[in-house]
């Protein structure tokens, strides 16, 4: 008796943790890695949290929703929207992510990167100070100093948010097809002293 009540209870709470991995790729609403999914489920460990997320992928699999889980290459896990339903309901989001100048300068960035912020300013105009400082506050770039300016760069949070690729070759020609499907292409760079670039990729070696 005392075995069968143990079983039930394991199953009732490997069942509400699988609850409590999908809650928590909803309100993410990007892909988590093991680590994450193992601390929402009061866990240290990847084993366990990998076990609860498969069975969660498992379990969607079955269903015939307009959402699925997916285990990526690298080892997270992400809910998305079915790409069959994605151009039917996307002009039905509340809001985007950004407004058109912010969003501007952050492709800019990407496409740019890594770029010095002084760079940025000539291109996208003085209006770009807000910008970096809204990107820079949601997550979506670094910036790093050097000297009397900045180096910027996109960050991975950027990269699973707008679903590209992590290597930044590969980033960079997924977002030149997506300006080229657009009919719109990047501004060229304007002059800088590449030594700026040269300098941090130098103490970036160094370190």
């Amino acid at each position: 008796m005392e075995a069968k009540q143990s079983g039930s209870s394991e199953k009732e709470k490997f069942e509400y943790d699988m609850k409590l991995v999908e809650a928590a790729l909803y309100v993410a609403g990007r892909p988590l890695e093991l680590k994450t999914i193992a601390s929402i489920l009061g866990s240290r460990s990847k084993t366990r949290a990998q076990l609860v997320a498969r069975a969660l992928v498992d379990q969607y699999r079955q269903r015939s929703g307009a959402l699925d889980v997916f285990e990526l290459a690298d080892g997270r896990f992400v809910l998305q929207l079915k790409p069959e339903f994605t151009p039917k309901v996307r002009r039905l989001a509340v809001r985007p992510l950004l407004t058109l100048g912010p969003l501007k300068t952050l492709s800019y960035i990407a496409f740019r990167q890594p770029v010095t912020q002084a760079q940025v300013i000539s291109v996208r105009g003085p209006q770009a100070y807000v910008h970096i400082q809204i990107l820079d506050q949601m997550g979506l770039i670094s910036c790093e100093k050097l000297g009397r300016t900045r180096i910027l760069r996109t960050t991975e949070v950027f990269a699973d948010y707008f679903n590209l690729s992590h290597d930044l070759r590969l980033m960079k020609r997924q977002l030149q097809a997506l300006f080229e499907s657009l009919g719109k292409f990047p501004p060229p760079p304007v002059n800088q002293k590449p030594e700026l670039l040269k300098q941090q990729d130098q103490s970036k070696r160094e370190t």
